[in-house]
């Protein structure tokens, strides 16, 4: 039984065990050796058979002495703000001030020196402190200031008193330090304190067991939650005040619907009965469109069962918009403004009015990517039209395939070209490219003192109109990368993904600077079906196919309706997804608002069973209710902080976010089922 990153299992000895739960509580203490964690001293771990662990067995009646005096700590009459202001007339103010206690230096027995910061960490005035009594009488605070670890956090009353600014150059230039005043120590009111096998120093590494600790640490992650609870709030004034929608929350116990996710099943006391949170609240929010709602906004929790990645947690939060009588260009135009908003008032960033627009085939042929990061260049070409057909062999085992080129400008030097090619060759991120059972890329480099400028495998013929094409230069890294001569589905290419995982790893190696700024682009003209994927559970259709984003999108045009029963997988939908520097910020689309074309799209193009209409019924009867026409998007609210921010994961701008695993590290979430709650919820494990 682990009980924390710290405790020691006790699991192994039934013997052991028995010993210590006949001990007093105060005598449970281990003397083995705790387990290794990060930040912390090593001490012994106390064993509590109900799974609480006492940090102290000290004297009861002084505890609940230390913590009555907590309950009756004074209120602040001063902010740090107000501190920092200059006003000459808090000069010799009494006040009262709240924050951690910081670094201290005993200038002699009679004179302390300590930092005391804010609550939130991000500003810091002097103390001042010499021996004298408690206002109450108490014990002098000069010693309790003295006796108080870093980090404890105080209520001090003080006396404000003016403070030479140190010379320009030669004082503390901390950002958050105040340098006009100082506060002289009349009593203090230890609040909590901090233990002594914590050791938080500015470069301790926390785990993510201490996620608690990691925040307090870190400014950066502190920062970015502030900068997250900004940009909410942004949007809310957006969208609420400037476009008339209404915050409405929609539930979180829904029901078990497949639009294309797993889901998290919450079962219920109920035999056989259970909820399921919700993936979006797209039903929910297209139900209040046949409400009379005109627009609705929420920020939303979602919840999918699926593999996770940098940018992928198991609980999410988006911003969930729908407008009734609207169009995708009304959608999209609204999202911009946000967006603009967004980037000017928290970044200073002047964003387009209106973002470009390009197909998911353009996005797919050009970059190999559905979400293109267009800062890169390197656009890829078709070129099997010239290349030789033994060097097509030579490339991969597909017969007549498609064969695509792109450059990537490494350097100037042939050779370093060679050198990075040969690195990262050698590194584990080649290895999917190495073993695409379509076939290795073929590398070469651009050389101007070799035969047909290296290029001569192509033959002098398609190496002079490659070299034309791409507008080569000596070092330009060239790839050729052959595909099955198919249909684009999916999100991205091999020779896409190639695309990128050269130009991180020369940004990685300092050949490529990092690329800069903000590039958007609305990916539009998304096919409205394709292949069934075993991996994913789709809409548990029998014709083989899964709408692509969900069942409830609506086809683009008149021309994709007439082919909606013939050639679905050629119907285009009227779907649009908001990219940003190779990120999708959201998605969204205009909805089927007819109960019958719904209906449609569901029994006859999907071929859902009946069983599978049943769950989709209570959608049916709104739709059939005279609902408008609606559209609608959902900002990944996350990924679209993380963004803002720089971050490549957004772990960093969550305060409590799941592991690789979709563990909560900190928590120790989820966890196992006992036999009670197996029991009361109708549950049995399979062998």
């Amino acid at each position: 039984m682990t009980l924390s990153s710290r405790a020691i299992s006790l699991a192994a000895s039934s013997a052991l065990r028995s010993r210590l739960l006949s001990l007093p509580p105060a005598c449970r203490i281990l003397s083995l050796e705790p387990a290794f964690t990060r930040g912390r001293r090593s001490r012994p771990a106390i064993y509590q058979p109900e799974g609480i662990r006492l940090y102290s067995s000290g004297n009861t009646s002084e505890a609940l002495q230390k913590f009555k005096k907590s309950l009756q700590f004074p209120s602040a009459t001063c902010s740090f703000e107000q501190l920092a202001s200059q006003n000459q007339d808090l000069n010799d103010q009494r006040v009262v001030i709240h924050g951690y206690v910081g670094a201290r230096r005993d200038a002699s027995k009679n004179l302390t020196f300590a930092e005391l910061h804010d609550m939130s960490l991000g500003s810091t005035v002097q103390l001042v402190s010499t021996p004298t009594k408690g206002v109450d009488g108490s014990d002098s605070p000069h010693n309790v200031l003295r006796e108080l670890r870093e980090h404890s956090p105080v209520a001090i009353n003080g006396t404000i008193k003016a403070r030479k600014a140190p010379s320009a150059g030669k004082g503390d230039s901390r950002p958050g330090l105040i340098t006009n005043v100082e506060v002289k120590v009349d009593d203090i009111t230890a609040l909590n304190t901090f233990p002594d096998d914590i050791i938080m120093a500015k470069d301790t590494v926390f785990p993510p067991e201490q996620r608690h600790l990691q925040i307090r640490n870190d400014d950066s992650l502190r920062n970015a939650l502030a900068f997250r609870s900004k940009a909410a709030r942004i949007v809310r004034n957006e969208l609420c005040d400037e476009h008339s929608f209404t915050e409405i929350e929609t539930p979180l116990l829904f029901k078990s619907t497949p639009e294309g996710a797993r889901e998290f099943l919450v079962p219920t006391r109920v035999p056989g009965l259970a909820y399921a949170l919700p993936q979006s609240p797209q039903q929910y929010k297209q139900i209040l469109m046949g409400s009379g709602i005109p627009r609705y906004v929420q920020i939303a929790k979602c919840f999918r069962d699926e593999d996770l990645r940098a940018d992928r947690q198991p609980e999410f939060t988006q911003v969930d918009l729908e407008m009734a009588f609207a169009s995708a260009e009304d959608v999209m135009r609204t999202v911009e403004a946000v967006v603009r908003r967004l980037w000017s008032e928290l970044l200073a960033y002047d964003v387009p009015e209106t973002f470009p627009r390009m197909s998911y085939e353009e996005a797919m042929s050009k970059y190999g990517s559905d979400k293109p990061d267009l800062r890169l260049g390197s656009e890829i070409r078709r070129v099997e039209y010239m290349v030789p057909v033994d060097l097509v062999s030579k490339i991969g085992p597909l017969t007549d395939p498609i064969v695509e080129v792109m450059k990537i400008p490494i350097s100037e030097d042939a050779n370093e070209t060679r050198k990075f090619v040969g690195t990262f060759m050698d590194s584990p991120e080649a290895q999917p490219f190495i073993q695409n059972p379509h076939g290795q890329p073929g590398i070469f480099i651009f050389d101007s003192r070799k035969p047909l400028q290296g290029l001569q495998v192509f033959g002098f013929e398609a190496a002079e109109q490659v070299e034309e094409m791409l507008e080569l230069e000596d070092g330009d890294l060239v790839v050729l990368q052959a595909r099955p001569k198919e249909d684009f589905s999916g999100g991205s290419t091999p020779i896409g993904n190639l695309r990128l995982a050269l130009h991180k790893a020369a940004v990685k190696h300092g050949y490529l600077r990092a690329p800069e700024g903000f590039a958007f682009t609305w990916i539009n003209d998304f096919p409205l079906f394709s292949p069934s994927n075993d991996s994913e559970p789709g809409q548990g259709g029998a014709a083989g196919l899964a709408a692509t984003h969900h069942p409830f999108t609506s086809p683009k045009t008149a021309e994709d309706m007439d082919l909606l029963l013939s050639e679905p997988l050629s119907v285009r939908a009227d779907h649009y997804d908001l990219v940003v520097n190779g990120v999708e910020l959201g998605g969204g689309s205009r909805r089927i608002h007819s109960a019958e074309m719904q209906e449609l799209v569901m029994r006859e193009v999907l071929k859902m069973s009946d069983e599978r209409m049943k769950d989709f019924e209570h959608l049916i009867e709104v739709l059939r209710a005279g609902c408008p026409p609606h559209a609608g998007l959902a900002l990944g609210f996350d990924r679209l902080i993380a963004v803002m921010l720089g971050k490549e994961s957004v772990r960093d701008v969550i305060a409590f976010p799941k592991s690789g695993k979709g563990e909560d590290m900190l928590v120790k979430s989820p966890t196992k089922m006992t036999d009670g709650q197996m029991e009361t919820y109708h549950l049995k494990l399979r062998a």
